[in-house]
């Protein structure tokens, strides 16, 4: 399979890695230092399942280059997703796949806008990772895995593909029964665990063994679910509990991306996580006080990080 990873960061490097050490096709789109330093040296993981490097690496900041595609992996940062798929309608044929694997539940609606329905497939991921350095890559935690749909849940020929190829890879993939509910599941998580982190200041081990900050996470998780029933995504019924056992099972000193990014004063994913909730609650017209207090908390600070980018 012809595969492009848009975005080479933790998430895109990692999957891409391993895709290409299977012998899959793979181009990476990445650029500046990181780029540079994939050229010269190749990509470097250091995996909980075993070290590797891909070395040579294909690797490019410009998108034409890799011509059109199979599946592009797109592993951007949630805010940058329509940017992104302006930049890959280049490589966009007529059997291209899209595969978002963003946090949220934004990027689906944000790619179908500018790209159409017909490329455009549901995923998520499960895994921590972050860059240690350009060029080299760090999975931190979670044995990884990937959840992929159709967005009307069919079992075609084309999502099975993308299973066997990234279970090919040693990739953990399975395709959802409900790719919205599994989204919602993840989105339960993430936008829970990354606001109360980040306010907290504190990591996984802190938030789950501290009382007042456990019944925050729950608070926040029961805002979600009541939000995605409003929206008609039934999410099951022991959702809390399912996904605060993720929680438990998290490495003790574990942190979001969300929660790194705000702490080392970068742009973060706060509105497409709490703002988002923020947002479509509002357009629910129903109330989510603990989502409103953390995004007003943290939104100053996420304002300073774009206003320093900028």
């Amino acid at each position: 399979m012809r595969i492009v990873i848009f975005g080479s960061g933790g998430v895109g490097g990692y999957f891409g890695g391993r895709l290409a050490q299977a012998g899959e096709d793979v181009t990476f789109i990445a650029r500046g230092e990181h780029l540079r330093a994939i050229r010269t040296s190749g990509l470097r993981v250091d995996s909980l399942d075993g070290d590797f490097l891909i070395s040579p690496a294909r690797a490019t900041d410009s998108v034409s280059e890799a011509g059109e595609v199979d599946l592009v992996l797109l592993g951007v940062k949630a805010w940058q997703v329509p940017e992104a798929a302006c930049a890959i309608k280049p490589i966009i044929g007529a059997e291209t796949m899209v595969l978002p694997l963003q946090n949220g539940v934004d990027a689906v609606g944000e790619l179908i806008a500018e790209l159409g329905t017909t490329p455009v497939v549901g995923g998520l991921c499960k895994i921590v990772t972050f860059v240690v350095e350009p060029g080299h890559i760090r999975h931190a935690g979670f044995a990884p895995s990937v959840v992929i749909g159709e967005l009307d849940n069919r079992r075609s020929e084309r999502i099975v593909a993308i299973e066997e190829t990234f279970n090919r890879a040693g990739l953990n993939t399975k395709i959802a029964d409900d790719i919205q509910v599994a989204l919602w599941m993840k989105f339960l998580f993430i936008a829970s665990f990354s606001g109360v982190g980040a306010i907290a200041k504190a990591p996984a081990g802190v938030l789950r063994g501290d009382p007042e900050l456990r019944a925050e996470m729950l608070r926040a998780m029961r805002e979600i679910y009541e939000l995605a029933r409003a929206r008609n995504v039934l999410l099951p019924s022991n959702a809390l509990e399912t996904v605060m056992a993720s929680v438990d099972a998290l490495p003790a000193d574990a942190t979001s991306s969300m929660q790194r990014d705000i702490a080392a004063g970068k742009p973060s994913e706060l509105e497409s996580q709490n703002g988002a909730v923020v947002r479509m609650a509002r357009e629910a017209g129903i109330r989510v006080p603990t989502h409103e207090s953390i995004y007003e908390a943290l939104k100053p600070l996420e304002a300073s990080a774009r206003s320093a980018a900028d």
